[in-house]
């Protein structure tokens, strides 16, 4: 398999006018399934192909990472949006349907944890008292504000965090938990970010997470707080801590992953260059942090380089 740091933009940030989307007019279709988090962008970047290729349809659903993947590896999309790497089992099932891939990281993104606005307690939080709260132990437990932390009011918390499908609560259960996956059960759980952020908008004592891009977007509803891990003062999540990786250990890159099928037909192709010439402009526009510059210019090489080992029909 082939693993590959995209994207690239012109200096001025301004689309590219050699554009292969541009070249000559396409017809076919693209279908792409997967992450929330990475949605925002690839649905970006697929409404403007469209508007250079109208011919090309192109589709983008949200199922979560681990669900997409399944959709992927069944040879059922071309394009899997992933908000962490492929799991073994993911590799394996995609060996069982001979589908091979190419792994494209995309961007930068912060996990954002996140308050109701109406929450004055609560300005940061510890990686400890995050797996306090999250961990499979705490269920039925760890019940209130007040066992979190001494002075935080004797209320019931209420959490919302991302459904078990998600690559957001894969990561955010390693890098908080220690093992991907593992958490407490009893939490208010949606692939739908959206749906996240109404209910934290909703309720006093509510917590929760997601990326940092869907907090941006809602940052008049929700109240963004700090992290701090290992003793070091709190961080929030931004393009320089994000970036910079001072925002741990919350900071992930996040990928589109191609078949090598879909990637021999010539709108398949046309899509993914115009993604990585337009994903890091849009990135930032949509609330995420480009990657280097150099990681960008060889990922166009790479990508332009990929030749599948077989030709498997979809």
């Amino acid at each position: 398999m082939t693993s590959v740091c995209m994207l690239v933009a012109s200096c001025s940030g301004e689309k590219q006018e050699n554009s292969q989307a541009g070249d000559s007019q396409l017809a076919g279709s693209v279908k792409i399934d997967g992450s929330s988090t990475v949605y925002p962008i690839t649905e970006a970047v697929a409404e403007d192909f469209r508007n250079e290729q109208p011919e090309v349809r192109v589709t983008v659903g949200v199922s979560g990472t681990g669900g997409g993947f399944k959709k992927f590896c069944r040879g059922e999309t071309d394009i899997n949006d992933a908000s962490r790497p492929i799991k073994d089992k993911e590799v394996e099932l995609c060996k069982e349907n001979n589908i091979e891939y190419v792994s494209l990281a995309i961007a930068y993104d912060g996990l954002a944890v996140v308050v109701n606005p109406a929450n004055d307690w609560m300005n940061d939080i510890t990686v400890e008292e995050l797996k306090k709260l999250w961990e499979p132990a705490a269920q039925g437990v760890i019940t209130k504000w007040s066992q979190v932390r001494a002075g935080w009011p004797d209320e019931e918390i209420h959490l919302f965090g991302p459904g078990v499908a998600s690559g957001t609560y894969d990561y955010f259960t390693e890098a908080i938990v220690g093992e991907s996956g593992s958490s407490r059960g009893d939490f208010t759980a949606s692939e739908d970010d959206n749906v996240l952020v109404q209910g934290i908008a909703s309720d006093k004592f509510a917590i929760g997470f997601f990326g940092l891009a869907y907090y941006e977007e809602n940052q008049d509803k929700l109240k963004l707080a700090g992290v701090s891990d290992n003793g070091a003062p709190a961080v929030k999540p931004n393009m320089e801590t994000v970036s910079s990786g001072t925002y741990a250990p919350l900071s992930r890159p996040i990928f589109i992953y191609v078949s090598s099928a879909a990637a021999q037909r010539p709108e398949v192709r046309a899509f993914v260059d115009f993604y990585l010439e337009q994903a890091p402009e849009i990135s930032k526009e949509v609330g995420y942090i480009p990657l280097p510059q150099a990681d960008y210019e060889k990922a166009r090489t790479d990508f332009a380089n990929f030749k599948p080992a077989t030709a498997n029909p979809q």
